[in-house]
């Protein structure tokens, strides 16, 4: 794009507005921040593609671009942090116009403005080929250090907010809520030793924390939250194995010590629920226990990534 680049960044420019940690956001070769001293800085990128995480239709254009923020959001949310400031770049199609252009920011400057998150800059570009949106997210922890996949113990107990499964189908990845007032409640109530966000797929998501913590999970099949998507479905797959196996919920998976968890089974009164769906065992396996009382075990199933050869 030539001329009408510097339209869309202009258009951009007029809508954001810069506010704490950034001290210049668009407009230069380079933003400027200034995040508080006593905090570590997260940082978070995700690239979409069309065809591969949106397709029109069902996506609009704003909802690609509002897609595109809230997955970066979703995994500062899962470090239990804040996010401040953004950064999006963008690879327009040759041929869809200024006004597809300006729909995809208007989505993300309106998630973004919901959240506080000031869009500090980014790089715009066309070509021939689909849509692309890559977002970096510029975050702070909570509390004095970050939450990491790492850091469950045996007995610990794990629950999930909302619900699983059937995301796709149900156009739900495209207007899910980003968990990050569920995080800072979460924050201010127990201590939380792991977590992740659910984007693989529950069971795939946990065998990262059950990696990088050294330790095994016993899950109820009984106590794991679907959707009504899933219980609904009618592809041949188990509402369970869907709930179990399907990319793209962005729930949080989380580890607590059972006293923390009985503390939140008590106290917990926001409208996204929380739910206790296993616990940490000291041996590596991962297991579910059926709702017939058989135990079995759980790989690692979800989404993945196919990279091709030489990649």
């Amino acid at each position: 794009m030539n001329r009408p680049e510097f339209e869309l960044i202009d258009w951009i420019r007029a809508r954001v507005t810069d506010r704490w940690p950034v001290t210049l956001g668009i407009g230069d070769d380079a933003a400027c921040l200034h995040p508080a001293a006593d905090r570590e800085t997260l940082v978070a990128v995700d690239m979409l593609m069309e065809g591969v995480h949106f397709t029109f239709p069902p996506a609009t254009a704003a909802l690609a671009g509002r897609k595109a923020l809230a997955v970066n959001l979703s995994d500062i949310a899962a470090m239990a942090g804040r996010p401040t400031a953004a950064f999006v770049s963008v690879a327009l199609p040759n041929g869809r116009g200024m006004d597809f252009a300006r729909d995809v920011h208007a989505g993300i400057i309106q998630l973004a403005d919901e959240y506080g998150v000031v869009i500090a800059g980014g790089d715009t570009n066309s070509w021939n080929g689909p849509l692309v949106i890559s977002v970096t997210v510029i975050g702070e922890p909570l509390g004095l250090q970050p939450v990491c996949r790492r850091g469950a113990l045996p007995g610990d107990w794990l629950f999930v907010t909302g619900a699983v499964g059937g995301s796709l189908p149900s156009s739900r990845h495209l207007t899910f809520s980003p968990r990050l007032a569920e995080v800072k409640r979460l924050a201010e109530l127990v201590s939380l030793h792991a977590m992740i966000d659910v984007s693989d797929g529950l069971a795939a998501d946990l065998h990262h924390i059950l990696k990088a913590s050294a330790v095994g999970a016993l899950l109820e099949a009984a106590k794991i939250p679907l959707t009504a998507t899933v219980r609904q479905a009618a592809d041949g797959r188990s509402p369970l194995l869907q709930g179990l196996s399907d990319g793209e919920d962005f729930e949080l998976l989380f580890a607590v010590s059972p006293e923390d968890g009985r503390r939140l089974v008590a106290e917990w009164r926001e409208e996204t629920p929380v739910t206790h769906i296993g616990e940490i065992t000291e041996s590596l396996e991962c297991r579910l226990r059926q709702t017939d009382g058989q135990i079995e075990p759980l790989a690692a199933i979800g989404w993945t990534h196919r990279l091709g050869a030489g990649v």
